[in-house]
């Protein structure tokens, strides 16, 4: 495991990352171990004449001190969007820096990361994601995959059946429900070829993990059972639980606790993890995210008593497998839920876990302010009761490409929660977006917020961050941040979506999409610095994106009066509008085909590329398709993703055939699109950056 690497395991792990990074300049580069500061990683930085000497704690102090000074320094960065490398020949001076992180965590990702982003990645990709993570400072990711490779055999050992077992799983991009306990057998079996596959990647990403110096956070029992389970012992008292307007079938069921069973399916999950992958420290376990908890009606000490007895169940299923582990759980729920889950609730259900062996990763900072419309949840339960917490925000629903966050909430919040009374169990701080690939300048911003005690100055960061980014920051350049954070980066919304994405407007999540004149006119400012800046990769990522945010503003207004044309009867006035809609979107489609991230293709590619035949190719397609689209049953067009090729061949025909007579095939038309194999035939634009400015100029 990562503590016990020697010195020189630590320094060459570290080295590997740069190296990956910039190549063969690595090697003249000096790395240092120093020690830790009351556990808490610490590192240093110094360029002298020439000289680059990089000291750290840890693999992930050292390159995350490496990026500091790549973006200081240099006016460099790395991203999900690509690199934007100006390494000099000899490296620039830098005064002495040394830095030691408030937390001793910094925390990555989410459990549906797992199904929004990652479902379908390979080592390739999976080696650049732990290499963002260790250059960004995360020493503490999520690691879920081929948790139903181990489920599979826990359930084979309690004498289940084959298909009892192939019958429990979800399709792939739908697992992450599965392993909440939302949803059972939705889009699936999955080929039985999936799980080793899965089993040997969950190998080299442990693998990789451990020698970065991480502490992954494995999946463990949280009382979810297959119906098999249930058949095989009717006299075990089982719960069924309900989500996100599934019918019945698709139901989970979780177990009483106490019951005989609960430790003994638990001890089997972490004996068989452990045997699989070695021995873990965190583990991770979810039993009733965002759905209603069993409890007796109108009985609170009854209700107290059965919540204390499922946090005593789950941490002794945790615990009979491994006595040393820790056990996770994320605070979501506590929120999304607060009506239910008051403090005394809370306390009832910690109470009888051990403070030091429970750790809640407080999710989402931002939802009480901007959604819930409450106090932050850590305020409200008081630190969560002497327990170990994490403090973390959830930018990102679905993965959905448009701009949305609170830039100055996010630069300040955590400075605020070190500084408070339950700041002696914060021990960790950190992210978990639903999905990734997105609006990169949280990210960047979070990954410095896991090393400083304070607030940051964002018209300082802003500017650093630009000239890493772009390389330089112009005048116009710092006018479009300043309309950018008083529009979508000074709001935050957790469905920020366009109507032509969702066909009709959506009544049960209302789309809240910063749409006002100050971004439309922070794009238009972006846009005046490409002269200058067009030589970057990443600027013309950004602009093509804003670009294509843009165009997607004017084709919605266009299609909203086509909609509004159409309940009048106003047929010609509709066909009009909708036609302007569609020509914007379709240059928006082209745009965006020649964007690093927001494409199609990859999506559908990597699916594909799991199949060992055509029909299991064409399989992990259609699931990883729905996923973006339909999802099922009340989740339909939650990703909601900008993306070329989604937008030509499924958007576009979707929003027509709204708007004809044959509007009521609609449904029977989105399950033909996700079950019919897909091959891009968007054309790019040769200078696709001279044809951005344009239209939105004359738009």
């Amino acid at each position: 495991m990562a503590n016990e690497k020697s010195d020189e395991e630590i320094l060459a792990a570290a080295r590997s990352v740069i190296e990956r990074t910039i190549g063969a300049r690595s090697k003249s580069i000096s790395l240092l171990l120093i020690p830790s500061v009351n556990r808490k990683d610490a590192y240093l930085i110094e360029a002298k004449k020439g000289k680059l000497s990089i000291s750290g704690s840890s693999v992930t102090a050292i390159t995350y001190a490496f990026r500091t000074y790549l973006q200081k320094a240099c006016h460099s960065m790395v991203t999900w969007n690509g690199k934007h490398l100006n390494l000099p020949q000899t490296w620039p001076d830098y005064a002495e820096e040394k830095i030691t992180s408030p937390y001793q965590y910094r925390y990555f990702l989410n459990v549906v990361t797992f199904g929004y982003t990652t479902p379908y990645w390979n080592w390739k990709r999976w080696e650049q994601e732990l290499d963002w993570m260790a250059l960004h400072g995360v020493n503490m990711p999520l690691a879920t995959v081929a948790s139903e490779a181990i489920a599979a055999r826990v359930w084979k050992k309690l004498g289940l059946s084959d298909a009892q077992i192939a019958e429990f799983f979800t399709g792939p991009a739908h697992l992450p429900w599965h392993r909440m306990g939302n949803l059972n057998k939705w889009d699936g079996p999955i080929p039985l070829s999936w799980h080793l596959d899965q089993l040997q990647l969950q190998h080299r990403i442990l693998k990789r993990m451990h020698e970065l110096g991480m502490h992954p956070i494995a999946p463990a029992f949280a009382g979810f059972v297959p119906e098999g389970f249930q058949n095989l012992h009717p006299d075990v008292e089982v719960k069924r639980l309900t989500w996100g307007g599934f019918p019945q079938e698709y139901n989970a069921f979780v177990l009483a606790p106490n019951t005989k069973y609960f430790e003994q399916i638990g001890k089997l999950f972490i004996q068989e993890w452990e045997a699989e992958f070695g021995k873990n420290e965190f583990y991770l376990s979810d039993s009733f995210n965002e759905m209603d908890v069993p409890v007796p009606k109108n009985d609170t000490a009854a209700k107290y008593k059965l919540l204390a007895d499922y946090g005593a169940s789950i941490y002794k299923s945790i615990a009979a497998g491994n006595p040393d582990a820790v056990w996770v759980t994320q605070g979501w729920t506590f929120g999304y839920q607060h009506k239910f889950w008051d403090t005394e609730t809370l306390k009832a259900m910690l109470k009888n876990v051990p403070d030091d062996k429970m750790i809640i990763v407080d999710l989402a900072n931002e939802f009480p302010k901007y959604v819930w419309h409450i106090e932050q949840t850590w305020k409200t339960q008081q630190g969560y009761h002497d327990k170990k917490w994490i403090y973390s925000y959830v930018p990102n629903f679905g993965g959905k490409t448009t701009y949305t966050g609170d830039l100055s909430l996010y630069a300040s919040g955590s400075a605020e929660a070190l500084k408070s009374p339950y700041a002696k169990t914060l021990i960790g701080f950190g992210s978990a977006p639903e999905g990734i690939e997105n609006n990169e300048v949280i990210y960047e911003l979070l990954a410095d917020l896991g090393w400083t005690n304070n607030s940051i100055d964002l018209d300082q960061w802003l500017a650093a961050y630009s000239s890493a980014r772009y390389g330089a920051y112009p005048q116009s350049l710092k006018e479009s941040w300043n309309l950018l954070r008083s529009s979508v980066y000074g709001s935050f919304s957790s469905y920020p979506r366009f109507t032509w994405q969702t066909v009709l407007p959506d009544q049960k999540r209302k789309t809240a999409l910063n749409t006002s004149p100050a971004f439309l006119q922070a794009v238009k400012t972006f846009l005046q610095s490409a002269d200058q800046l067009k030589s970057s990769q990443l600027y013309r990522a950004d602009a093509i994106e804003l670009a294509a945010l843009y165009l997607s503003i004017k084709a919605d207004d266009h299609y909203k009066l086509a909609l509004r044309a159409d309940t009048l009867q106003q047929r010609e006035q509709r066909d009009d509008e909708l036609a302007k809609a569609v020509n914007l979107l379709t240059v928006v489609d082209r745009l965006l085909q020649s964007h690093p991230t927001d494409r199609l293709e990859p999506w559908v590619e990597a699916a594909r590329a799991h199949g060992t035949n055509v029909k299991q190719k064409d399989y992990y397609e259609s699931n990883a398709k729905r996923l973006i689209t339909t999802w099922g049953a009340a989740q339909s067009d939650y990703a909601a993703r900008m993306w070329s090729g989604l937008i030509k061949d499924y958007y576009i025909p979707r929003m027509k055939l709204q708007l004809s007579d044959k509007r009521n095939a609609l449904r029977e038309w989105e399950e033909r699109w996700i079950k019919t194999p897909w091959r891009n035939t968007t054309k790019a634009y040769a200078d696709p950056l001279r044809v951005a400015i344009e239209m939105v100029n004359q738009n």
